[in-house]
């Protein structure tokens, strides 16, 4: 039995590990959701993730104090899933517009959440970001030294492609 030949097989045929991101926004009342979940092949040990409203269709800003440029309701940044994952909490201002997250350790299929306020500054629904406001916010993820994004389309969801495992 040759063995070079079945390790040549196994090898051609092998499915390459990918360490993808798929992030996802969920609007709620009175807190809206961010779920970053490594929906890859393999584990990331280290990474910086980004999600970025700049470009967003409704001008998206995080609204998390009374007295800044949000309307009405207002939440502060909160992990409710994956803190273990996070090496230390993103200080959030009132009006930003830009949240970085800097995980470690995170498993396939390990998803980290967080709950925010987010409004829109466009003046169409304010306190409700409908799926279009959101349409144009990136993410994007910083694994070792590639940076990788993705832009928000249709739906408030997105996934960066980072190739092959890079942990």
């Amino acid at each position: 039995m040759k063995i070079l030949p079945l390790l040549t097989a196994a090898c051609l045929l092998a499915s390459p590990s990918l360490a993808d991101l798929h992030i996802e926004f969920v609007e709620g009342a009175p807190k809206d959701r961010f779920v970053v979940t490594n929906t890859g092949n393999c584990p990331i040990d280290a990474a910086m993730v980004t999600i970025d409203l700049t470009g967003s269709q409704g001008g998206l800003i995080f609204d998390v104090t009374g007295a800044g440029s949000g309307v009405e309701v207002f939440q502060p940044f909160e992990v409710v899933l994956g803190g273990d994952h996070m090496v230390q909490l993103p200080n959030v201002k009132d009006g930003d517009q830009v949240v970085s997250l800097q995980l470690e350790n995170l498993d396939q299929n390990g998803s980290v959440a967080f709950t925010i306020d987010v409004d829109d500054t466009a003046g169409a629904r304010e306190i409700t970001v409908s799926r279009s406001e959101m349409k144009g916010a990136t993410v994007s993820a910083k694994v070792g030294a590639n940076n990788y994004s993705a832009v928000i389309g249709d739906t408030p969801k997105a996934t960066v492609k980072t190739g092959d495992c890079l942990s």
